[in-house]
């Protein structure tokens, strides 16, 4: 866990590159169709990137030499691309897409162990030869018999798809993509493939409904995750607010830097500033709260204390404008004032934990020589 936290923030290197690389290359559209078209491909290029880093931490913490492991991860990971599915570089990315990066972690700790183990029972040299044929061999074997370690992992996650407009689809949704992220994966990101266009059509049915004067006939729709994750995914904007509070400087400075993009539902910077990912403490309240506020705002929904979304609003649009408008509707307003009380009295008994940890360890640096 702890090297996959370190492992993280510097792949997200390979993502940036990647979004320039990608916009780049196409030839026409707006900055913003060249955004949406080039994302999923970026977070193959920062899949790749991250075998590799994950990789030669994980080999360094067993005491190994890092880059012999770090080649034979990456030549593996190599080898379980989905190249039936593309024909260029930029489509084999995309077919790789966000899925890519638990492929990247599998194959990096897969790889470390059997090489660790191998050089345990056979030495050294004839361990990281033995351990390398059986790695990349097992890889090659795979891919000869066309069998896509992307397309299960694909797979794996398709049903989601499936689930339609009912409170155990929010929930199920919700709660994957909270634990996704505890583990440092963009949970919406990997799942967006599998469940934007379920949830869009939805929504545009909703749309479409009140353009008839009907009632709108979905609850579970792309703008219901407004409700959801005040702040981004987690729900972390009543987070931010309490530790705004803190008595430890470094936290109080990250919770200052992350208000304003907060009230825009961007957390990556708390993500992986504070961080939030990997964190044991704060990892319980960020599943749990957007779980509970997910009950709430379904049945405040279903009982028709509040309307149901009938437009697509991007989540970028700062708290609470972004629920006025895909509903339309006042109370929309006090529902959200009411997630983030709810989500301030579930993360407080955690943050004074999280407190006292931190000002513990800040102390204990202090007293360093």
């Amino acid at each position: 866990m702890v090297a996959i936290r370190q492992a993280l923030p510097i792949s997200f290197s390979g993502l940036f590159v990647g979004l320039v690389y990608f916009m780049l290359a196409q030839p026409s559209g707006t900055v913003l169709e060249r955004f949406s078209h080039s994302f999923s491909a970026a977070f193959g290029v920062m899949s790749a990137l991250l075998v590799v880093v994950l990789s030669f931490i994980l080999a360094k913490g067993r005491g190994m030499s890092p880059v012999p492991p770090a080649l034979v991860a990456l030549g593996a990971f190599a080898l379980s691309l989905p190249y039936q599915h593309a024909t260029t570089f930029g489509a084999l990315m995309r077919a790789l897409g966000s899925s890519g990066l638990f492929l990247a972690i599998g194959i990096a700790v897969i790889t470390d162990d059997a090489l660790a183990v191998a050089r345990r029972r056979l030495g050294r040299l004839r361990g990281a030869l033995v351990g390398t044929a059986l790695i990349i061999g097992t890889a090659a074997t795979l891919m000869a018999f066309g069998i896509s370690l992307t397309s299960a992992l694909d797979a794996a996650i398709a049903p989601l798809g499936n689930l339609g407009d009912s409170l155990t689809a929010l929930l199920i949704i919700t709660l994957v993509e909270t634990l996704l992220w505890t583990i440092g994966i963009h949970g919406p990101a990997l799942l967006a493939a599998v469940v934007l266009p379920v949830y869009v059509n939805l929504q545009l049915q909703n749309t479409e409904a009140l353009a008839r004067g009907e009632p709108l006939p979905h609850i579970v729709t792309v703008s219901m995750f407004l409700f959801v994750f005040p702040g981004g995914a987690g729900a972390t904007l009543p987070l931010v607010l309490l530790l705004l509070r803190s008595k430890v400087k470094r936290v109080r400075t990250v919770a200052l830097a992350t208000l304003l993009p907060a009230f825009a539902n961007v957390n990556e910077p708390l993500m992986f500033g504070l961080p939030l990912a990997l964190n044991p403490i704060l990892g319980v309240p960020f599943v749990l709260v957007p779980m509970v506020l997910a009950v709430v705002s379904w049945w405040a929904m279903e009982l028709d204390l509040v309307a149901r979304p009938a437009y697509y609003i991007p989540s970028t649009v700062p708290l609470p404008i972004g629920a006025f408008l895909a509903t339309k509707d006042w109370r929309s307003v006090l529902l959200m004032a009411l997630n983030v009380a709810l989500g301030l009295v579930i993360y407080a008994p955690f943050v004074a934990i999280y407190e006292r940890h931190e000002r513990q360890r800040a102390s204990a640096l202090d007293a360093a020589p």
